[in-house]
């Protein structure tokens, strides 16, 4: 996947006289010239407010806002009526919390996390159980970073109102077996929401055959511009959610005491949208449809994360973490901790000779301090890594 290098032109960047080396694309990827192309083409030629305007330009706008939501959609297998654009996963997640989880957590109910999560699928539940009484289940995390699943039928019970689980995990890279999960919770008519913010830009999701009832990602991790991201909603789920919030765009009638609203998914879109950075995230899926085949794609990250491993395995000082295996065979970060080193020391080492990497607790805290482990370093790969850098990456390492 080299040749899809000249396509990123913040790759011939040289930080610190060094080539740019950039192994962060978990916290963000960077952007082909066709995404800052398609938003620039828009603001500058075919800029308007959407929805609300009955002139050429604001009606082709309207057009192409609307052709991106279909184009999402048709990338995970959904209806354009079951994508609603947030800012991120983080707002998506909160969207659920306040337009599903309030209407529909009581006292004594609970809700199913497992240890690995994100601090964005973590603090929200939090916040749902100490408003709505619930109470919290978590599914353990063994020490090779895999789930313990052997007692899902215990942790997922008839008291199970919402199982929300991260389908790759950001910290230590490890890909959840989450069929089971599914099955168990509906079995107990429990719901079902998907972070998939470490796996739609990866491998291609279809929430059909997933069969989820949310599902959640961002546009900047896949080639996008910040300040966009998805949640998809069943059909099924639609009359059950509340607006997220008021104001223009979402309303189809109000006088002065009372409202209407629109259906879904305007209803939960209230004032004027991304428009531009929905524009972005159909340019960045096109790109992938059109340019990168997921199974080359996930043979490519993972051969970079094996060998990452083998280089860090003759390092002494070195702990990696995670489930190996599975890295090695499917992976597309690997983390680390270097005895004797803070993570962020590590980070600003390695930014020296131009190689950026991901340091810190990785908004899992809660994971770190049951791995023992108050920070780590994570190097995360996408389409347009390369073994070079990798090496480049272990070289460093063993000068520190």
């Amino acid at each position: 996947m080299k040749y899809l290098r000249a396509d990123f032109p913040i790759l011939k960047k040289q930080i610190h006289s060094k080539s740019l080396i950039y192994l962060d694309s978990a916290a963000s990827a960077q952007k082909p010239q066709q995404v800052l192309d398609a938003m620039h083409a828009f603001y500058a030629e075919q800029y308007a407010n959407i929805h609300r305007g009955v002139y050429a330009l604001t009606e082709q706008a309207t057009e192409m806002y609307e052709a991106a939501r279909a184009n999402v959609a048709r990338f995970i297998g959904a209806q354009p009526h079951e994508i609603i654009f947030t800012r991120s996963t983080t707002e998506s997640i909160n969207m659920v919390a306040a337009a599903w989880a309030d209407q529909h957590i009581h006292a004594g109910d609970e809700i199913v996390l497992s240890e690995l999560e994100h601090h964005s699928n973590l603090l929200p539940w939090q916040q749902v159980a100490l408003r709505r009484k619930a109470k919290l289940i978590f599914i353990p995390v063994n020490p090779d970073g895999t789930l313990d699943l052997t007692h899902l039928n215990v942790l997922i019970s008839s008291k199970t109102k919402l199982v929300t689980i991260s389908h790759v995990s950001n910290a230590l890279g490890t890909h959840n077996d989450i069929d089971p999960i599914i099955r168990a919770a509906h079995a107990v008519g429990a719901k079902v929401l998907i972070d998939a913010a470490q796996s739609a830009p990866h491998q291609l999701i279809d929430v059909r055959t997933m069969q989820c009832d949310f599902l959640a990602f961002s546009g900047h991790k896949m080639l996008g511009p910040t300040g966009i991201g998805v949640l998809y909603a069943a059909q099924s789920l639609h009359d059950q959610m509340a607006p997220y919030q008021y104001g223009g765009g979402m309303v189809y009638e109000a006088d002065f005491h009372n409202a209407t609203f629109l259906k879904m998914p305007h209803r939960m879109e209230a004032g004027t949208p991304a428009i531009a950075q929905a524009i972005g995230l159909s340019a960045a899926i096109d790109y992938l449809r059109e340019k990168v085949n997921f199974q080359d794609l996930q043979q490519h990250e993972a051969s970079l994360c094996a060998r990452l491993i083998q280089g860090l395995g003759l390092m002494p000082h070195v702990r990696i973490l995670g489930p190996i295996e599975q890295l090695k065979e499917r992976g597309h970060l690997v983390s680390f901790a270097v005895n004797g080193f803070h993570s962020h020391d590590v980070a600003a080492y390695l930014d020296t000779f131009g190689i950026c990497v991901r340091a810190g607790h990785q908004c899992a805290q809660p994971l770190a301090k049951k791995l023992g482990i108050t920070s780590s370093v994570r190097a995360s790969f996408y389409l347009y890594n390369t073994i070079d850098e990798v090496d480049a990456l272990l070289e460093a390492l063993r000068k520190i």
